[in-house]
């Protein structure tokens, strides 16, 4: 049945082929080499000076590299104009897509069978033209590919196959996983799944389905195993100052510096991808340490798996733009490890470069001098040169009960993928009033914050003194301040009444903070500026009132909450206290 399907199968792939070279979609064929390796090299070169570059594979271990796909006569200019200017071999010639199969170059894409192109804008000779410079250049003739020797009977392919090492027939059974011919255990023992593995193999590669891989066959799916490490230059390194050999991406990143612990190797090419090795001398205090330290750097996302155990950690985390793998372990009193980043959408060869620096990496004598890096320019937003992970934006907040309830503006929590207070505490958004503008939050865990506000029931007179507690710079600054002002008016300027207006300078930072009267008593919440195209004046700030905050709680179901007496004036010293101790700062992050 097996053998009525290949032959099924090889029929109707012969059509296909017939009715495709019939297209007029042409490709112009430069070079061919018998390493992919090699190839890979050849179609770079050729991109960095001509457009239209693709690679793929030629079947029997041979690869080709080509311009297009163009209609013919585009393709007829492209090749005459290209060969007459030395920028192409002049045996270069027009093939067809059924010549072509899987592509190598450039990686990840996909352009057999897509239709044709635009052709380069090709320079047109104005020179009055001779009777023999009219005559049409002679076509030479296409050349035929290099014919490799014959490939081994069935026999030959079975006495090859026995003279295999274990580890090689392992391997072979992993190529044949990853290509997903093959389920079952990495054994070595070539039993009937793997040999109707090998079978499913040659029919989708247009081989023979005999069972057994001929030593060439074997080759060519090494070779596309091998391909995604190929194609980033794999290459072992051994960096002797931090004391680690490893295999690197070495056609993508290249060594830049030394900033303790980490040996940075930046990106060099267009994929964006970046390798640290970490050394350092320390106890698991240290290990530790930098595990809480790697967790606030921007090459490590917030979204991923990440544990910690006694003697090393491992930490993953991925967003829309990379993929971050970080592992380290102590011992000997040295902390080794490397981190990868990869840019996201790539994952079936970030993983094999990963599983390739895995098996690779081996600690050797001698870490990281601390000193390594002086003379690095600081920055308070760096640490080793690496850039600390910033939220989006941060506005201020404050507790509502003896839980770590937290009122703040809606604007401060809107599309967050992670909510914190004072950058530590992670919460969650029980309630949004978006007509007043504020937000409830509860944290994942209660806390027990220094003040709690208490709610006026009325505003006091107009003119009186009040004051904002925030962070009015985001978080630069470690704790809130107070801004004072006025209480303006106890409506918006359209009358609206849930609306308090402040003569009061505040910045962005402030937004979500609690408006005190003179007593310490919050009388409402400072809301952002407006968005209009209506530019007010900087003293005038709006603040929603104590009902709307009292709606919005209720919404979150903390009704035990309410509004307190009026008492006498404080202190300046007891209304910093009271107004700093019951602020947050509240950060939203990507």
């Amino acid at each position: 049945m097996r053998a009525v399907f290949a032959l099924v199968l090889t029929v109707v792939l012969g059509l296909a082929r017939m009715v495709q070279a019939q297209e007029d979609v042409v490709w112009v064929q430069v070079e061919a080499q018998p390493s992919l390796t090699a190839a890979q090299e050849r179609a770079r070169s050729y991109a960095s000076a001509l457009p239209d570059v693709n690679g793929f594979a030629l079947g029997a271990g041979w690869y080709g590299i080509a311009l297009g796909p163009y209609l013919r006569s585009d393709a007829e200019q492209v090749l005459r104009v290209y060969r007459a200017e030395g920028r192409i071999p002049r045996d270069s010639y027009i093939a067809f897509s059924s010549t072509y199969r899987e592509q190598f170059y450039p990686v990840g894409a996909n352009v057999l069978n897509r239709g044709v192109i635009e052709p380069p804008v090709l320079p047109q000779s104005d020179a009055p033209q001779t009777a023999a410079a009219s005559q049409p250049e002679p076509e030479p003739q296409p050349q035929a590919e290099p014919q490799p020797e014959p490939d081994e009977t069935p026999a030959e392919a079975r006495r090859s196959e026995a003279r295999l090492t274990g580890q090689e027939r392992r391997d072979l059974q992993v190529a044949l996983q990853w290509a997903g011919y093959y389920n079952a255990a990495i054994d070595g023992a070539f039993g009937r799944g793997t040999r109707a593995s090998m079978s499913e193999w040659q029919i989708g590669n247009g081989y023979e389905p005999t069972g057994v891989l001929t030593t060439r066959q074997r080759q060519v799916l090494l070779d596309q195993y091998n391909a995604p490490l190929t194609s980033v230059g794999m290459t072992l390194q051994r960096d002797d100052r931090a004391g680690i050999e490893i295999a690197l991406p070495m056609a993508e990143v290249g060594f830049d510096r030394y900033d303790p612990p980490f040996a940075h190797y930046d990106s060099t090419a267009d994929l964006g991808v970046r390798v640290l090795l970490i050394s350092q001398r320390g106890d698991r205090a240290t290990l530790f340490g930098l595990y809480d330290i790697m967790q606030t750097l921007e090459i490590v996302p917030l979204d991923g798996p990440r544990s910690r155990e006694s003697d090393g950690f491992s930490l993953t985390g991925r967003n829309g733009r990379i993929v971050s793998h970080t592992e380290a372990t102590l011992s000997g009193g040295e902390i080794k490890g490397f981190t990868l980043i990869w840019p996201a959408g790539d994952e079936a060869r970030r993983t094999r470069v990963l599983d390739a620096m895995r098996s690779t990496f081996r600690a050797l004598p001698g870490a990281l001098d601390a000193a390594a890096g002086a003379g690095t320019v600081q920055n308070i937003d760096l640490v080793a040169g690496l850039q600390v992970r910033r939220p989006r934006l941060s506005r201020s907040g404050f507790y509502v009960d003896r839980s770590g309830a937290v009122v703040t503006t809606a604007e401060a929590v809107a599309g967050c993928t992670r909510i914190t207070l004072d950058a530590d505490h992670d919460a969650r958004v029980v309630a949004t009033d978006m007509t007043s503008g504020i937000a409830v939050l509860r944290p994942a865990q209660a806390l027990a914050p220094p003040a709690v506000a208490r709610l006026a029931q009325t505003p006091p007179p107009l003119a009186s003194d009040v004051a904002v507690a925030g962070y009015p710079f985001e978080g630069t600054l470690t704790a809130p301040t107070l801004t004072y002002g006025t209480l303006a008016d106890v409506k918006g300027l359209q009358g609206e009444p849930g609306l308090r207006r402040l003569a009061l300078s505040a910045l962005p930072g402030d937004a979500g903070g609690p408006v005190l009267d003179a007593s310490g008593s919050v009388m409402g919440m400072l809301l952002p500026k407006s968005g209009s195209t209506r530019q007010l004046p900087a003293d005038v700030s709006f603040a929603a009132g104590t009902d709307s905050v009292l709606a919005a709680l209720r919404q979150a179901g903390l009704t035990g909450i309410g509004a307190g007496a009026p008492g006498p004036d404080a202190t300046p010293q007891e209304l910093t206290r009271e107004g700093t101790g019951m602020t947050v700062l509240v950060s939203c992050w990507d």
